[in-house]
Order: structure tokens, then C-alpha cells, then sequence
């Protein structure tokens, strides 16, 4: 069982990907697509469905050999070990690219950004979540307290899961448009009721139990590590109940636990398809 869908953050981020991949394949058929930043595979199967060719990628290389052996009878998916700054890939190469929760962990995210542009084919899209520099207080209100007397951080809450720095949605909205990609829409994920509820605890179940809880390049072996399935819980539609009543109340705010945006390279002509 994936049990990380029943935490509505990372359920919100999943449902982001999935549904607007429906939407998109309706008017799009990808040959080629880069799940860029694979971690632990669990996206993996679910995205292979729609395109013809999958590659994902991690600079992991211990998560790339789960997410392997997570999805070994996924025919159409290719697993190989990247650098987000540095990709191997050829220019023009994918109509598809998603990065889930990956350009707060590179250090550089304007050069991640660059990359983006720079593999995805003229009118390709790209899928890209991150954690918000502008989240609710009441997900982190000690380092929202801290933010407004010093740059120190403590590394929970908002700066858990190995968060040196957080993305403001203005800056990649700025490095978008300086990369040549056009941002087609942009969503609040996760407001003020799913920040109460995932305050602080989240972060420490992680430490306690991901194998790699800081999403580093590389880790040690950890004896109590769990890993995902590909199966979803039946308790999931209790969270998305959740995500639904927050919302609601709170999809319009400003601030937002992350955000995900639906970005494309620019198309120089009517004919070419992604």
C-alpha cells in the first residue's frame, strides 16, 4: 500500500499530476516523456499510462533501484540515474516532463528551470509541483515567527524533508518566462486547514521512516524504512474529502503549503505536436 496518499499533501500533489495528465491527453499524444526526479518510483506506474515511452530519473541511485524493482512490469518505463542540472538528454527530446517536489533539493533552481527548457520539445508541457516560500502559519508558525526577525530556520515544518530554502511562486513564474516556457496554469496546493492538520508531524514520521528522509544524492540504510506500493488505500477517499473541504475555504488564498504549475515551451509553429 502507498501509504504516503493518505497524507493530503502529498495526495494533493498526486491528484495534480494525475487529473490534469487526463485532461492533457485528451488533446495530446506524448511519445516521450521525463519523470524528472523519480525518488521512490510511486508515480511512475500511474504516468506510464500516459505516454508512449517513460523515462525517470533520480540522482539516488538506492532509489532508483526501488523504484525499479517497484515497477518492474511497467513495459514502457526506463529508469537511469540524472542530475537536474546537468541532463544527458538532448535538446527537444520530451513532450512531457514532470518534477514533483524536486526544485527545493538542487541548490540551483533557476538552472533546474533552464534544463526544463531546454529538454522539452517546442510546445511541450511540463507538470512541476514544489513547497511554497509563502505557506500558511498554520503549517509552520515557528518558522513563519522566525522569518520576520531572521533568515535561521529550525528543519521542521516547512523546512522538513531536507528543505534548505522554499520556492516563491513570483520567482518561477520569472524564470519560466525567462526560459522561453509559458505559464498555462498555476494552483494553490494545500491551504490553512490541510497546514493545521499536517503541522510539524509529518516531517518527524519521515525522519522516522523514509529510507531517504532528506531526499539526499545519497543515504545510509535505515533498518525501519517503509516503501510504497503502487496500491491505493481504501482510506483515500477520506483525504480527498479533505483536500476537497480545504479548497474550498482556502483555494483562493495567497499562501498555500506548494503550488503546481502546468508550464510549455514555446511553439514556433501551428503544426508541431508535443
Amino acid at each position: 500500500m502507498n501509504y504516503k496518499l493518505l497524507f493530503p499533501t502529498y495526495r494533493n500533489r498526486y491528484l495534480f499530476i494525475r487529473d490534469n495528465l487526463r485532461l492533457l491527453s485528451r488533446e495530446h499524444r506524448f511519445a516521450q516523456a521525463l519523470n524528472l526526479g523519480t525518488g521512490e518510483g510511486d508515480y511512475d506506474s500511474m504516468i506510464a499510462g500516459f505516454c508512449g515511452h517513460l523515462q525517470a530519473c533520480d540522482i539516488n541511485e538506492q532509489d532508483i533501484q526501488f523504484a525499479a524493482s517497484l515497477n518492474t512490469g511497467v513495459p514502457n518505463l526506463e529508469y537511469r540515474i540524472e542530475d537536474a542540472l546537468a541532463l544527458s538528454f538532448a535538446d527537444n527530446t520530451f513532450g512531457l516532463l514532470i518534477s514533483v517536489d524536486v526544485i527545493e533539493h538542487v541548490g540551483r533552481p533557476e538552472r533546474m528551470v533552464e534544463e526544463i527548457g531546454r529538454v522539452l520539445k517546442p510546445g511541450g508541457i511540463a507538470l512541476v509541483t514544489f513547497p511554497s516560500l509563502e505557506f500558511p502559519f498554520t503549517y509552520d508558525p515557528v518558522n513563519r515567527f522566525l522569518s520576520y526577525f531572521t533568515d535561521k530556520k529550525i528543519a521542521q515544518g516547512a523546512y522538513a524533508f531536507g528543505h534548505e530554502y522554499l520556492v516563491s511562486p513570483a520567482d518561477f513564474r520569472s524564470w519560466a518566462l525567462k526560459n522561453g516556457l509559458e505559464v498555462v496554469r498555476e494552483q494553490n496546493l494545500s491551504g490553512y486547514l490541510i497546514g493545521f492538520l499536517e503541522m510539524y508531524w509529518t516531517g518527524i514520521i519521515q525522519r522516522l521512516f523514509k529510507a531517504n528522509a532528506a531526499n539526499l544524492s545519497e543515504q545510509d540504510s535505515k533498518k525501519s524504512a517503509l516503501r510504497p506500493s503502487t496500491k491505493e488505500p481504501l482510506l483515500a477517499g477520506l483525504t480527498d474529502s479533505i483536500i476537497r473541504l480545504d479548497t474550498a475555504l482556502f483555494g483562493r488564498s495567497r499562501r498555500s503549503v506548494g503550488k503546481g504549475f502546468i508550464i510549455q515551451k514555446a511553439l514556433p509553429n501551428a503544426g508541431s505536436k508535443p
